[in-house]
């Protein structure tokens, strides 16, 4: 079990790391396609910043963690909170059909969790 685990457990806080730092880009540049939803939870576009700093640590969190188990789930925690807090501002402006991509990547970081706990 414990290769393979370790195996998942890279491809996973890899993807996941991937999808934070895109997710980051786009905050940083403004991009069109996510200031809307930003101005959906009445999340200020000039928080937009702080919020690419916090996927950023937490995609290089996962991808030290790698490396050193206690920084991943670090990690790990702080991205399945990071995106719980998405699904609530989500649900506190009663948008619910915004907030499957939310739900998906917290069910992700918890999968990444599990993984690396699993792992080491």
């Amino acid at each position: 079990m414990g290769v393979e685990m370790f195996i998942a457990t890279v491809v996973v806080s890899i993807l996941l790391a991937a999808v934070l730092v895109m997710s980051a880009r786009g905050k940083i540049r403004k991009d069109p396609s996510i200031v809307p939803t930003m101005e959906t939870v009445r999340i200020p576009e000039d928080k937009l910043p702080a919020l690419a700093s916090l996927e950023i640590a937490g995609a290089v969190g996962l991808v030290v963690g790698l490396f050193w188990w206690p920084v991943g789930v670090a990690a790990a925690i702080g991205v399945v909170l990071y995106f719980v807090g998405a699904v609530l501002a989500h649900v506190r402006v009663k948008d619910f059909s915004g907030i499957g991509p939310s739900a998906v990547l917290a069910a992700v970081a918890v999968a990444t969790l599990v993984l690396r706990l699993l792992s080491i």
